[in-house]
């Protein structure tokens, strides 16, 4: 007779001491994460820590000897200096002017492209190409094949039907900055309020309707309180774009003719004028009003999540 032994149950506090913490679980799954935060952190963080440590000093790279510190007085430059007030004017206008009629435009074509039509998807696609190209490449386009006043399209129609030869670009220099942003930001809008108008219960249009409304009573009481976030994270999101454009402006009128705003003031500041001390505080200025549009856009879209989520 043989006598077989087992082994000892092991006691809760063993089997607990064997069961990884749950903070060794939270590190284990954050540390594949660790090197891309790293690599975040050089390039995003200690730039802006350095410009802003720059921002503070009056700094000329042409004499490099003479800087020393100025404390608040380069931001206090920014803020009194008239052709500086004036870029921070013409950036509000152009982003007002811009994402209001890119809001208006988008809501537009996204009402069309809600309903059903034979050829709707192939619509859908090309009224989206205008985002998808480059920056540069769309004030270009705009520039040459448009505004020309020798061979451009716009001149090239008003000359077919007898009208005045303009010059677009020296007549209406912020008009044409503002028609390049609208045209290219309005298919972004557009696909915001469509998922909007998609999201949309159908049963409450079809009471609705039922009961009597109108197209323009649904449209009025259901449909725009619906996409009053949608509305609200489109406004958000291209300002967030607008305030810190620079391609159309550069590229279109060369900051000139009162175009230039804030982004190609800083651009004027550092590599013309060499004042680095300057340009650190107007970029610093334009980070922070960017940094207070984006917690409002967070916001609304954490609201768009919980009310997603509640609606399921």
């Amino acid at each position: 007779m043989t006598a077989t032994t087992t082994a000892p149950l092991a006691t809760p506090s063993v089997r607990a001491a064997r069961r990884p913490s749950g903070r060794m679980r939270a590190w284990a799954t954050r540390a594949p994460l660790l090197p891309a935060l790293i690599f975040m952190i050089a390039v995003t963080q200690l730039p802006f820590v350095a410009t802003l440590v720059i921002s503070f000093f009056d700094w000329n790279a042409l004499y490099p000897k003479a800087r020393h510190f100025t404390g608040f007085g380069n931001y206090s430059d920014v803020l009194t200096d008239p052709d500086l007030r004036h870029s921070v004017w013409t950036t509000i206008l152009l982003t007002v002017t811009v994402v209001l009629v890119s809001l208006v435009l988008g809501l537009a074509l996204a009402l069309l492209l809600d309903r059903k039509f034979r050829g709707r998807g192939i619509v859908r696609t090309l009224l989206i190409a205008p985002f998808l190209v480059v920056p540069v490449a769309a004030a270009l386009l705009w520039k040459h094949v448009l505004y020309n006043p020798e061979y451009g399209l716009l001149n090239g129609l008003l000359h077919y039907v007898g009208g005045p030869q303009p010059d677009w670009i020296s007549n209406t220099p912020l008009l044409a900055v503002e028609a390049s942003l609208v045209w290219q930001w309005t298919p972004f809008m557009m696909l915001i309020l469509l998922a909007g108008l998609q999201s949309r219960s159908h049963e409450q249009i079809e009471a609705a309707k039922v009961d009597g409304a109108s197209d323009w009573q649904i449209f009025r009481h259901l449909t725009l309180p619906h996409l009053r976030r949608y509305l609200e994270l489109g406004a958000l999101l291209g300002s967030i774009y607008i305030v810190q454009n620079f391609d159309a402006v550069f590229t279109i009128t060369s900051g000139g003719l009162g175009t230039a705003n804030l982004p190609y003031t800083v651009y004027q500041s550092f590599y013309q004028a060499h004042e680095n001390g300057l340009a650190s505080a107007a970029g610093v200025l334009v980070v922070i009003g960017s940094i207070i549009i984006a917690t409002f856009a967070l916001r609304v879209v954490s609201s768009l999540f919980r009310e997603e989520v509640s609606r399921a």
